[in-house]
């Protein structure tokens, strides 16, 4: 199973960035898919998740900014990000939970200048 996100840049503070993440192999019933982040000197943290009935959960430093969102193909993750601040400059790391386990990508860098 590979995971392959892209969309990560530079951004000035209080503009926008779409982050996507796109799973692909042998790939069991998808669960859960995410995004995760981990700034420089800081412990991962969530930054939003999706379950398979659509439900939503998010991070509270970036609710009302951030949306997740499922592709159509439904082995597609995005994450629109909006209104960013220089404190979400971070790496993000987009997941998969399947029955047989939890799938990571390799990361995308997301920095926010003010």
């Amino acid at each position: 199973v590979q995971l392959q996100a892209s969309g990560g840049g530079l951004v000035q503070a209080g503009g926008s960035l779409r982050l996507s993440c796109e799973a692909s192999g042998n790939i069991d019933t998808i669960n859960r898919l995410g995004w995760y982040r981990q700034a420089p000197r800081k412990q991962r943290e969530l930054v939003a998740n999706i379950n398979s009935g659509g439900t939503t959960n998010y991070a509270d430093s970036v609710k009302g900014r951030f949306t997740i969102s499922r592709g159509n193909a439904k082995n597609t993750v995005y994450v629109q990000m909006n209104s960013l601040k220089p404190e979400d400059t971070a790496v993000y790391y987009c997941y998969i939970g399947t029955r047989r386990g939890v799938y990571w990508g390799t990361g995308t860098l997301v920095t926010v200048s003010s």
